[in-house]
């Protein structure tokens, strides 16, 4: 009975000790899109302060491509044992599910959710010659003029979104798919495309300038970067339920305390002035979250996604 007792009490401590010394080496941080990209401008902000706290360096490593399954399955394969993250976004975690007959890997089961970070502005923005500026004029414009507006995509965001809001709209536009924003935005901006839509952080310096014009921000408050644009919601389109997120997740059965414990460190980094700065760059709004929070809201967003797709005739590739 001794021998059990001290036993027990020597695992408990030596447990407790290996909790306080994680982490022990650096962290990998996974970003699923390429450097420069909003989502790895956020992380590498929340990876430096988190690295200063910690005592440790949080390493950023891009692996795009595949909508940010590359990057899921990275995690998947990972031990859990915290050095490797993944600074995930709806595109990974949501949309690719959903846009697949067979998913690469079930969102819900595979990995372990540890804290949700915020929300991404995208904004419904048109090429000046377009003549509308609003929401409900360009509605009526694409009507009229079926099939004769094309329209650019350059991410999982800008398909979703775009699919929503036509078949809200009742309107019919020829899709442009791009690989990224910038060649898309490039095209928009040359008027070769009409609509889009696109990242705050990519965007906002030509709607200031005149070479685009918002209509409308898909979020459901208006953004501080351009409060003078509506939201999709106030502009008559209140059904429009299209969400742009990023969220920290681990490997699937990722040991509690170190779940704890990144949550406290990346919500901890929100309130820095540097990281917060930078959010306000990108018009990227932190929510912070519990990770039992986090787990409801990455299975109510795969649910929503896909009944999205139904009630538009998405097929899954």
């Amino acid at each position: 009975m001794k021998k059990m007792l001290a036993a027990l009490i020597f695992g408990a401590i030596t447990g407790t000790a290996a909790a306080q010394a994680y982490p022990g080496k650096p962290i990998r941080l996974v970003v699923p899109f390429p450097p420069g990209s909003a989502t790895d401008t956020v992380a590498r902000s929340f990876g430096a302060s988190v690295s200063q706290a910690v005592g440790q360096p949080v390493l950023i490593e891009n692996k795009a491509g595949a909508d940010g399954a590359i990057a899921g399955m990275e995690i998947v394969r990972a031990a859990p044992d915290g050095y490797t993250l993944f600074f995930a976004t709806n595109s990974p975690m949501a949309v690719a599910p959903a846009m697949k007959k067979t998913p690469p890997y079930d969102p819900l089961r595979d990995f372990t959710p540890i804290a949700d970070i915020g929300r991404y502005t995208f904004f419904v923005v048109v090429h000046p010659s377009v003549p509308a500026k609003t929401i409900a004029e360009f509605v009526k414009h694409a009507k009229d003029n079926p099939e004769k507006i094309n329209y650019a995509t350059g991410n999982t965001t800008g398909i979703m979104s775009t699919a929503q809001f036509s078949h809200l709209a009742g309107i019919r536009m020829v899709h442009v798919p791009y690989k990224g924003e910038p060649q898309a935005l490039t095209d928009l901006i040359g008027g070769i495309v009409q609509f889009m839509v696109v990242s705050a952080g990519t965007s906002v310096p030509h709607i200031r300038e005149g070479k685009l014009r918002a209509l409308a921000v898909i979020t459901p408050a208006r953004s501080s970067i351009l409060p003078d644009v509506p939201t999709l919601a106030e502009a008559g389109m209140p059904q429009f339920s299209i969400t742009s997120w990023a969220a920290l997740y681990g490997p699937a059965k990722l040991p509690v305390e170190i779940v704890e414990r990144m949550n406290k460190e990346f919500l901890a980094a929100a309130q820095r002035p540097e990281v917060q700065a930078t959010l306000a760059k990108q018009a990227f709004v932190f929510t912070g979250s519990t990770p039992e929070q986090l787990a409801a809201f990455t299975k109510a967003q795969n649910d929503e996604y896909r009944a999205m797709m139904r009630a538009t005739g998405m097929e899954p590739d």
